[in-house]
This record gives C-alpha cells, sequence and structure tokens, in this order.
C-alpha cells in the first residue's frame, strides 16, 4: 500500500476514499449509491486499510481536485456530451443502453420510470402481453397508477389480470428479473427512441428556476412575440402559488419534510389564502409559533423570498414523484383554501 506521508505515490481509489470520508457519512452513503459494484468495492478496499490520514494530506487533495476543476472552465453537460464519454470506456452497446434509458421516463429503478409513462402509453404496451406479466407489472407500480392502467385494457383482458393478481404470491426474484429485462430490452428503449420532449415543458421547467423578475420579464416579452406559446409555458408551469391545490394531506406531509426556517421567509411572500392554508394544517400552537417566526423576520429580500419559495416547490415535486403526495391538477373548483 501507498505511504500515504507521500502524496505522489496515493493511488486514484486513496484520493476517492479520502475525498468520501472528508465529506462524511451522508454524502458518502449518496455517491456509492450512484456507483458500480466494482467501483464501490475498489474504493472500500482502499477505504478499509486508509488507518490515519494527515490533514495536510486531505487538504492538499481537495486543493488538487479545485484546481482540476478551475482549470476545466465552463462545463457543458448533455446528452451529446454524454454519450461520448460513455462510448470512450463501454462497449457501444451498452452506452446505448444506458442512454436510451436516460431518455426515457424519470426515475431511480424501473418501477419508478413506469410510474411516470402515461397510463395510456403503458395499457397500449401491456395489453399485448400475457396477463401474468401485466399482474406482476400492476403490482409492483403505484396502486393510483395501476389503477388507471387497468381501466384502460380490454375489460375481458383487464378482469383475467385482476384474477392473477389475487392469486398470486411472492413474486420470485428470478421471474421479477425476467420481467424487468423484457420491459427494459423492448418497452423503454422503444419509448426513449420515440419520445422527444416538449419545447414547452422544457421552457416551463426552466422558467420554474428563474427568480420572480426574470420569470415575469422574460414571460412579457414572450407574450408579445408569441401569446399562444406564453399562454402554454404558464399552464405548464408549477409556481408556489399554485401549492393552493395541495389537499390538506399533502399539506401536511410537505410541512414534515420542509426545511423549518425556509418555511417562514416563504410565507413572508405569499398570499394571506396560502398563509391560512398552511396555518390551518398545522397544530394552533406550531400555527402561532409559524405567525410569530414571519413577524419576527422584518423585511425579506425578494431574491431570498424566491430561493425558499423555489426550495419548497423542488420538494413538492419531488414527493409527488415519489408518490407521497397528489398534486392536484386543473383549476379553481379542485383548489383547497
Amino acid at each position: 500500500m501507498a505511504r500515504l506521508d507521500d502524496f505522489r505515490a496515493v493511488t486514484g481509489p486513496q484520493k476517492a476514499s479520502i475525498l468520501m470520508l472528508a465529506l462524511g457519512e451522508e454524502q458518502c452513503a449518496r455517491l456509492f449509491s450512484m456507483m458500480h459494484e466494482d467501483e464501490i468495492r475498489e474504493i472500500s478496499a482502499a477505504m478499509a486499510q486508509l488507518g490515519n490520514v494527515r490533514a495536510e494530506m486531505v487538504e492538499r487533495l481537495f486543493t488538487e481536485y479545485a484546481d482540476g476543476v478551475s482549470q476545466a472552465g465552463n462545463l457543458v453537460g448533455s446528452y451529446e456530451s454524454t454519450e461520448r464519454l460513455l462510448q470512450r470506456t463501454l462497449p457501444r452497446d451498452r452506452a446505448a443502453q444506458i442512454m436510451e434509458e436516460i431518455r426515457g421516463p424519470a426515475g431511480r429503478t424501473m418501477w419508478d420510470k413506469l410510474g411516470n409513462v402515461s397510463e395510456a402509453v403503458l395499457a397500449s404496451y401491456l395489453k399485448n402481453e400475457y396477463p401474468q406479466t401485466v399482474a406482476v407489472v400492476l403490482s409492483k407500480v403505484r396502486p393510483d397508477h395501476a389503477a388507471r392502467v387497468l381501466a384502460l385494457l380490454p375489460e375481458g383482458f383487464a378482469l383475467e389480470v385482476v384474477m392473477r393478481m389475487l392469486r398470486m404470491e411472492s413474486v420470485q426474484k428470478d421471474v421479477l428479473d425476467g420481467v424487468e429485462r423484457t420491459l427494459r430490452a423492448e418497452f423503454m428503449s422503444n419509448l426513449a427512441r420515440s419520445t422527444r420532449r416538449d419545447s414547452h415543458e422544457m421552457m416551463a421547467e426552466i422558467f420554474n428556476n428563474l427568480d420572480r423578475q426574470s420569470e415575469a420579464r422574460f414571460i412579457a416579452a414572450l407574450e408579445e412575440r408569441n401569446r399562444e406559446s406564453a399562454e402554454r409555458i404558464k399552464s405548464l408551469m408549477f409556481t408556489f402559488d399554485d401549492l393552493a391545490r395541495l389537499t390538506p394531506m399533502a399539506v401536511q406531509t410537505l410541512l414534515r419534510e420542509v426545511e423549518k426556517d425556509k418555511l417562514p421567509i416563504a410565507l413572508k411572500g405569499a398570499s394571506e389564502k396560502l398563509r391560512e392554508l398552511f396555518f390551518s394544517n398545522l397544530s394552533e400552537r406550531a400555527a402561532k409559533m409559524l405567525r410569530e417566526d414571519i413577524e419576527a423576520l422584518g423585511p425579506v429580500k425578494l431574491r431570498d423570498v424566491d430561493e425558499a419559495q423555489s426550495a419548497i416547490v423542488v420538494l413538492a415535486k419531488d414527493l409527488a414523484a415519489q408518490g407521497r403526495i397528489d398534486m392536484a391538477e386543473g383549476g379553481d373548483e379542485e383548489m383547497v383554501i
């Protein structure tokens, strides 16, 4: 093993393990979750044999990393640049498979991805599969999504699927792996090739991340140039004010997860109606404390309000993607006030 008092002799896996340990257990675990099993094994082996590492060594490693990043100049991440990097390190067919998965629906696992596929698209594919296969798939996705898919299947076929699900016990791992491989090879790859992201959806997501003044400026300019596109983008955007559409149960889930220091700042710039929605889903004591926290803030920069509100919107979207809350769609008739 390299002597850790000689910086030039420290190996790549040792450098990686030192940096990860310095970041702390939580960040280290997140990095491991994104690595291949072979990488985890190699870095873990180096980590276990590190022994004591002097603070000077850690500082020098971080300096080397920072210098390397700063010399790189501006970085541009895109599908094309990612694909080029993959093709330099992986066989072409494996790189193509990974890119198809990336371009497909979002989600960490195959079942997460299926949960983000339109029920009409998923039902159209599943109606040509064996009822047992469909039963396995519907048992793995969220119940609300499974219900919508089931309703779109031919009635006789759907009933057969229901019967298979009722008789189904725990699915053997090799069966589940086989279904997953088939879905990845046939359904997801075809979906990724055929799906092109709507440009208005992309712009709505970008506008959601603008500060309030920049967003208003771009929307106003776009309305003058192309009112139809501007209206469509606005309809696709989800803003802090749209949290008024959440059910009380969803608000309570959001309140349990939100960073407590961000909520008063976010509500400082919110409408009274939206404030009351949050207050009404807290206990009387907690609501009183939140009101006092808001009043104690004094003047708050609009930029800080925007950042806090944006963080809560991102959290709400993450919870919705996990199936923990339902972000209701529609107009005023569906709002909860």
